[in-house]
């Protein structure tokens, strides 16, 4: 059974930080691929990061600089983080984890991040 578990959500003021987990389980998925999304109230899912094939990261624009992902294989789960730092208002979204396998897009149920003052 197929399983991705956020975790790490909050209410936090503008300027602190968050860090988000990710936990994938239950079929071989590798963190090549992985990636963070967010919807906000109203608007579409995006991409927030993301750990490319090759292994490099990418980022939106709006959060180059502030937020790093990163993440592990372990045994039978990999896990998946966001460190997100000077967080700001408008980061204020719902915070997806992306596990694509086999042509497949696998994800979580949202972490709710919430920054205001």
């Amino acid at each position: 059974q197929v399983q991705l578990v956020e975790s790490g959500g909050g209410l936090v003021q503008p300027g602190e930080s968050l860090r988000l987990s990710c936990a994938a389980s239950g079929s071989i998925f590798s963190l090549y691929g992985m990636g963070w999304y967010r919807q906000a109230p109203g608007k579409q899912r995006e991409l927030v990061a993301a750990i490319t094939s090759r292994g490099s990261t990418n980022y939106a624009d709006s959060v180059k600089g502030r937020f790093t992902i990163s993440g592990v294989n372990a045994k039978n789960t990999v896990f998946l983080y966001l460190q997100m730092n000077s967080l700001k208002p408008e980061d204020t979204a719902v915070y997806y984890c992306n596990a694509p396998m086999g042509g497949v897009d696998y994800w979580g149920q949202g972490t709710q991040v919430t920054v205001s003052s």
